[in-house]
């Protein structure tokens, strides 16, 4: 019988180490439009601006401590007896920094870069340059290696498998509005997962329990009481 724990996060997890969440309430991400810096299509019309954009949330990120959250996910893992998949909608490494082993990032990370030719990837440079030649075919063709708005979601196959070897399914800072991810509280109700939602407020979705508060309040006394 499965007895894993399967968490995806979300934005809410790392917002009170300083990075701000996905669409704040004007619409705007870091002061631009999501849809000038996080679609291809952007990309393929202003490139210097979206490598702008994200080295600047790279440097963000740098700067960034784990919190209380990301501290109590890692010590979940370490001393919970069943398997502990982490699944980060998150671009940020403030998981693997608190202790977290085998993130799955499933929309990239801010610390890895991928060549838009040949799909080769290679650790980031903290400042990235549109023209830079890719380490493996030259092609000047260098992207951050993070899931803009109209690509597939990376791992897919390896979620599902962690989610089909958990009996507990947990939603942590995530709005859980957008598909896939959306579809996975869906998926584990119909696999007869129990589901938890942990989050600043409660996102409207359908869960077996419901926790609202911050991050750094609701994950670790979640994870005091579970272990």
């Amino acid at each position: 019988m499965a007895d894993g724990i399967f968490i995806l996060s979300g934005a809410g997890l790392s917002a009170e180490s300083g990075l701000r969440t996905f669409r704040a309430e004007d619409g705007l991400w870091e002061d631009h439009r999501v849809e000038d810096v996080a679609t291809p299509e952007a990309f393929a019309r202003d490139p210097q601006l979206v490598q702008r954009f994200y080295n600047l949330r790279r440097a963000q990120a740098a700067e960034a401590t784990p919190n209380a959250a990301h501290l109590a996910l890692a010590e979940l893992q370490d001393r919970y007896p069943g398997p502990v998949h982490l699944v980060t909608q998150n671009v940020d490494d403030l998981l693997e920094r608190a202790g977290a082993r085998s993130v799955t990032h499933m929309h990239g990370a801010l610390k890895d870069a991928l060549c838009a030719a040949c799909g080769h990837r290679w650790p980031a440079p903290m400042v990235m340059d549109v023209n830079a030649p890719c380490p493996d075919c030259g092609a000047p063709a260098t992207r951050p290696d993070i899931v803009w708005f109209g690509e597939m979601p990376y791992h897919m196959e390896a979620i599902q498998e962690a989610l089909e070897d958990s009996a507990l399914f947990v939603a942590i800072g995530t709005s859980g509005v957008v598909y896939p991810a959306a579809g996975f509280s869906q998926m584990a109700r119909a696999y007869g997962i129990r589901t938890l939602e942990l989050n600043l407020k409660a996102s409207g979705g359908r869960f077996d329990e419901i926790r609202e508060g911050p991050a750094t309040e609701v994950v670790p006394g979640w994870v005091k009481d579970l272990i």
